[in-house]
């Protein structure tokens, strides 16, 4: 287990040196560029010159990348264009803003979900398992911000029960997450929840589990204890797959909602061409999106240890 876990470290390391790469040559291989971006189209050459040449972009290539990677290493991401402060002070913030999103998120829709999926699964083809299904198809077919207009014209002008947007002016308030969880969950449950079913009903009818019932053990103690374990496996990667969508993929929740956090500032940044918090953000999202898959590929591991990868 030890050398399986060292192997996917090595693996998710190559992965973020090759994107780092990637990233400083699609977005730092034209210093010109860059130094127009900082300093705006009216600024002279003089002006660029001089600039590039203050921020060593005169520099052989392999030099610059070397100073640029380990500027992020220690986390020095430069300076925001937008909100002329370092881009430290605004990515931390608004990340946790979002991992607070998804935890509530998750708290919500990971139980919902696995319950109906396994619920689902061991009665496949009656009437709950097709009421399921049908309810998680039409869930995810919807997209987030019909969703989202449906619930607010409900919550909001209808009912008025909840406020339309989630800005946090006053601090933390839990009621302001309730309808960006809410467009969350729904969109997400029913996908997560069909994927639990369907390998809930593959394990329910392989030949270890037909055993178990034939030599009389208690049908609740089957399930618990030898089919929801390996029925789990599959649910697991599409769960840790989750945050990266939530992590940069509620773009429209989040502006929709005026939620300040990852995804908001990564539109933001593109809008505005924020060039050194797009290239915080993208080395974030890459590192999150590598480190969850390997969490799920040790995951395996741990929930069938007969699983080995090469």
């Amino acid at each position: 287990m030890a050398v399986f876990v060292l192997r996917r470290l090595g693996t998710m390391a190559i992965t973020m040196f090759a994107v780092s790469v990637l990233v400083f040559l699609l977005l730092e291989i034209s210093p010109g560029s860059v130094a127009t971006k900082v300093l705006g189209p009216y600024s002279t050459d003089e002006q660029r010159t001089l600039w590039l040449e203050a921020h060593g972009y005169f520099q052989p290539l392999w030099v610059r990348y070397g100073n640029w990677l380990w500027n992020f290493v220690n986390g020095d991401f430069g300076d925001s264009l937008r909100f002329k402060v370092p881009v430290s002070e605004i990515l931390w913030p608004r990340l946790a803003n979002t991992a607070i999103l998804g935890l509530v998120t998750f708290a919500v829709m990971i139980p919902v979900s696995l319950v109906l999926g396994v619920a689902a699964g061991m009665r496949e083809g009656s009437r709950l398992d097709r009421a399921i299904s049908v309810t998680s198809i039409v869930t995810t077919s919807v997209p987030e911000f019909a969703s989202a207009v449906f619930l607010s014209a409900v919550f909001v002008f209808w009912l008025k029960w909840l406020p339309g947007t989630s800005g946090m002016a006053e601090g933390f308030s839990f009621k302001e997450l309730i309808l960006p969880v809410l467009v969350l969950v729904i969109y997400d449950m029913g996908y997560v929840a069909r994927m639990t079913r369907a390998s809930m009903a593959d394990v329910m009818t392989t030949p270890y589990i037909r055993t178990a019932v034939l030599k009389g053990l208690p049908y609740g103690r089957v399930i618990v204890r030898h089919a929801l374990r390996n029925a789990l496996i599959a649910p697991f990667t599409v769960i840790m797959l989750q945050i990266n969508w939530l992590l940069s993929g509620v773009i429209v929740v989040e502006f929709f909602f005026a939620y300040k956090g990852f995804g908001a500032l990564l539109l933001e940044a593109s809008l505005n061409q924020d060039i050194f918090v797009i290239e915080a953000c993208a080395m974030v999202a890459v590192f999150v999106a590598v480190a969850t898959q390997t969490i799920a590929d040790v995951g395996y591991a741990f929930l069938n240890p007969k699983i080995r990868f090469g």
